[in-house]
């Protein structure tokens, strides 16, 4: 047997098909089902820390079942204690063999399609690959692409265990700006790398590679999408929605992407193109009516299906705005762009998106979140001038203001009227306080702004009712005791007599 080739029990290997880092490839024949396999063996059995992720992308593809993501058969170790991974063995090579060709907007929007509906499986799952590139995208025998290379998926939860440490993980030429500044990463950052590719399948070439490593790194972190070929530019609003530097400004998901491309298929521009009409001889017009009639059928046949088509394509495009406009809804929503800036929030996109289906489910249950997620901003902002003492002014951002705002959209919401009446008082306290320091105008004002807040208040209307009297019992003049008063009289009379008369009284009242 070639010094090359390993021995497994069970499997009857043929030859290599590759060499990594880490591992090496190699075509066999599973003994037990007669079958082609690739099996991908470590270079190495003293990387404990490796080979636990290498067995982690077996058990990770194990579980996904998809045509366009490849197919594990068995995993094992050899007695030398490197492990191994058998797989489907995909005969038709690799997308990375295709480098510098052009494909036509149509296979290359198939291969996306076909990578993208098996990465929905895979984020489905709460996993990321995270090294989407053409050497990882494979052909089987029909042209389907299979997506391959497990080795350093990971859960979207788990992320942080390399990104924390500053380790980019991808391969430069198709990381996205996240990953290339190792920050945490989701399943937009698989969107990025596969626009990279899509652009590389239009134009032949990846504009984004660099001279070194750096290069290449800075230019996703700053180059701007280049603009495609004239004959191209029908994709490019697909590119850019795919390769935005901010992943809030990429499609959500993959199946909003999915979603994208099915509509991108319906509408095609050329199906709505009307060939110049066929001029016909005089000779032959003067056949007769019979050829008229022959012909006459199939020409109204055929206007039936251009115009069908040019409904097809306009509904198409009409799907595809309403798909637009929902995805920068849900995008400026996760921002908390709820209203403002004008024409670019959530509540503006929804909008769009029911004017041109107005039984849409999405854009329908979109706007609710929108309104729930406004009352609740009202609600906090309500709170804190509370807190801040702001309770009626200034008139547009204040406590009560906000609480307003609640029950203008919601008026039977439980926490706007408690906080109305919690507000109420708050002058109710303020108005009794200002009684008792005798501050009767300022009571007044507490007890009239208390019913701005609360008209029908009870304990403030009957303020309000008794202040009048109570202003005049706490100004009106107090009676002198009679008394002291005629004492005072005798003892200021007494002080004016004269001594004469009063030696004389004194002798006959004795």
């Amino acid at each position: 047997m070639n010094e090359d080739l390993i021995e497994i029990p069970g499997y009857d290997m043929h030859g290599r098909l590759g060499k990594g880092g880490m591992a090496e490839v190699y075509l066999a024949t599973q003994l037990s089902l007669h079958r082609k396999v690739a099996v991908k063996v470590l270079l190495s059995a003293h990387d404990q820390a490796f080979s636990q992720r290498f067995i982690k992308e077996g058990h990770i593809v194990a579980g996904l079942h998809h045509p366009s993501i490849i197919t594990i058969h068995d995993i094992d170790k050899l007695a030398d204690g490197r492990y191994y991974l058998a797989m489907e063995f995909v005969s038709g090579g690799d997308l990375a063999q295709h480098k510098g060709e052009v494909f036509t907007p149509q296979r290359a929007l198939q291969v996306v399609r076909q990578v993208a509906s098996g990465l929905a499986v895979v984020h489905d799952n709460g996993l990321v690959h995270r090294d989407i590139k053409p050497a990882n995208i494979l052909f089987r025998d029909d042209g389907t692409a299979v997506i391959s290379d497990f080795g350093v998926a990971k859960e979207v939860t788990l992320d942080h265990d390399l990104t924390q440490f500053g380790i980019a993980v991808g391969s430069p030429a198709y990381s996205s700006p996240e990953q290339a500044q190792c920050q945490p990463l989701d399943a937009r950052c698989d969107i990025y790398s596969l626009g990279v590719i899509l652009l590389e399948m239009l134009t032949g070439s990846n504009p984004y590679r660099g001279d070194n490593y750096t290069q290449t790194v800075m230019n996703h972190v700053q180059m701007e999408l280049p603009s495609l070929p004239e004959h191209l530019q029908s994709y490019q609003w697909l590119l850019e929605r795919m390769l935005a530097k901010n992943p809030d400004e990429r499609f959500a998901d993959c199946r909003v992407l999915l979603a994208s491309l099915d509509e991108l298929q319906e509408f095609d521009p050329d199906s709505t193109r009307i060939a110049p009409g066929i001029k016909l001889d005089q000779a032959h017009a003067r056949k007769g009516a019979s050829a008229r009639s022959k012909i006459l059928p199939w020409a109204l046949l055929g206007v039936l299906m251009l115009s069908g088509a040019g409904w097809a394509g306009y509904y198409g495009y009409q799907q595809m705005q309403i798909a637009d406009f929902i995805a920068q809804a849900e995008q400026r929503l996760g921002e908390g762009k709820l209203l403002e800036p004008p024409q670019n929030n959530a509540d503006y996109y929804f909008r769009q998106a029911l004017l041109l289906d107005q039984d849409n489910a999405h854009a329908q249950e979109g706007l609710r979140r929108v309104l729930v997620a406004r009352i609740d901003d009202y609600l906090s902002r309500a709170e804190q001038r509370i807190v801040e003492d702001r309770l009626l002014l200034p008139e547009d951002d204040s406590a009560t203001f906000y609480f307003r705002q609640v029950l203008a959209l919601q008026p039977d919401n439980l926490l706007a009227q408690a906080g109305m009446n919690r507000v109420a008082q708050r002058f109710i306290e303020q108005s009794k306080r200002a009684y008792a320091r005798r501050e009767y105008r300022m009571a007044l004002e507490y007890i009239k702004q208390g019913l701005e807040v609360e008209p029908a208040n009870e304990t403030l209307l009957k303020l309000y009712d008794a202040h009048e009297r109570r202003v005049q019992l706490a100004q009106a003049p107090r009676a002198p005791a009679s008394k002291p008063a005629a004492r005072a009289t005798s003892s200021q009379q007494q002080g004016t007599q004269n001594p004469i008369k009063r030696l004389w009284n004194n002798i006959f009242n004795k």
